[in-house]
């Protein structure tokens, strides 16, 4: 897959493209990785219904209220204090 698309239909239905893997998830908090980074999409009473690994395609229907993209912080990276304390 080579584009990133999310389409969500009345914040109860959301469709993304160039999903790598599901991080972690649960009825209020999903965690996804991408390949450009990753993303969290919160909300209540959250459901992956459809996950294709293989094409990079995920469903997610509950009430969405918040969509995030995250940078996916590398191994060499330093955090703020360890910056700070040098």
């Amino acid at each position: 897959m080579e584009n990133h698309s999310v389409q969500i239909d009345n914040r109860e239905k959301m469709t993304i493209t160039d999903i790598r893997e599901i991080d972690s998830f649960d009825e209020e908090e999903i965690r996804a990785s991408l390949r450009q980074g990753a993303m969290v999409i919160r909300g209540e009473d959250l459901h992956i219904h459809m996950l294709d690994l293989t094409e990079g395609t995920a469903q997610i229907t509950g009430v969405i209220h918040s969509l995030m993209y995250v940078k996916v912080k590398e191994k060499g990276d330093r955090g703020f204090l360890a910056k700070l304390m040098k």
